[in-house]
C-alpha cells in the first residue's frame, strides 16, 4: 500500500470530499460554507507545496543535491495541480458566497496569472530535463508568488476569514480538512517523483 501513491491519492481525495460534506454550517452562508472551507484548504495546500518546492530547490542548489532538486520538481508540479484546480473551486465559492462571479477581484486575477505562468514554467523545466533548472524555477516562482500575494489588495475576498472566525468548531474542522488535503498533496508528489526514474527517497532522508 505504501508503494501505491496513486491509490492513496484517490482514497484521500475521496476522504476529503466526504469530510467536506460533514463541515459545520455557518450563520450567513449555511451549508454553502462547506465549499468555502474546501476552497481555503485547497489554496493553502497549493501555497504550502509551492513553498516546499522553493525551499527544496534552494537547498538542492546550495547543497548540490540532485535528489532534492528532483523533489523540488515533483512538489512544484503538485503545487501547480492544486493551484489550477483551485480556480474552479474558487468560482464555485464565489457563486455560493456572492451570488455571482466577480472575476475582476484582484486575488482571482492573480490566481489566473500564476496558474498560466506556473504551467508554462513547469512545461519548460520538464523539457529541459535537468532538475537544477526546476530548482531555480521553483525558488523564483515561490518568491514571486509570495511577494505578489502580499501586495495584492483584498476587495471582496476577506483576509483569512476562517482563522479570524470566532467559532472554534469551524477552525478545528478546517485544520482537519487542511491536514487531509496536505496528505493528499504528499501522495501526488510521491507519484510525480516516480517519473524521475530513481527510488522515491523522501527529502528528509536526502539531508541525512
Amino acid at each position: 500500500m505504501s508503494k501505491s501513491p496513486v491509490l492513496w491519492f484517490a482514497l484521500l481525495l475521496l476522504a476529503t470530499g466526504l469530510f467536506t460534506l460533514t463541515g459545520p454550517v455557518e450563520k450567513t452562508l449555511g451549508a454553502n460554507a462547506r465549499i468555502v472551507y474546501l476552497h481555503g484548504a485547497w489554496v493553502w495546500t497549493a501555497l504550502a507545496a509551492f513553498l516546499a518546492a522553493g525551499v527544496l530547490g534552494g537547498l538542492g542548489l546550495v547543497m548540490r543535491r540532485t535528489n532534492l532538486q528532483r523533489w523540488s520538481r515533483a512538489v512544484g508540479r503538485t503545487g501547480l495541480f492544486f493551484w489550477i484546480t483551485y480556480l474552479p473551486i474558487s468560482m464555485w465559492a464565489m457563486q455560493t458566497s456572492w451570488n455571482g462571479l466577480f472575476l475582476s477581484e484582484p486575488r482571482w486575477r492573480l490566481a489566473v496569472i500564476f496558474a498560466i505562468s506556473g504551467l508554462l514554467l513547469q512545461i519548460g523545466v520538464t523539457l529541459l530535463e535537468n532538475p537544477a533548472w526546476a530548482a531555480v524555477a521553483n525558488l523564483f516562482f515561490c518568491i514571486t508568488l509570495l511577494l505578489a500575494l502580499s501586495q495584492t489588495q483584498n476587495v471582496m475576498h476577506p483576509p483569512a476569514p476562517i482563522l479570524n472566525s470566532e467559532a472554534a468548531r469551524i477552525q478545528v474542522f478546517f485544520i482537519g480538512l487542511l491536514a487531509l488535503t496536505l496528505f493528499t498533496a504528499w501522495q501526488l508528489a510521491r507519484w510525480w517523483h516516480t517519473f524521475e526514474g530513481i527510488p522515491a527517497r523522501s527529502p528528509e532522508h536526502e539531508l541525512e
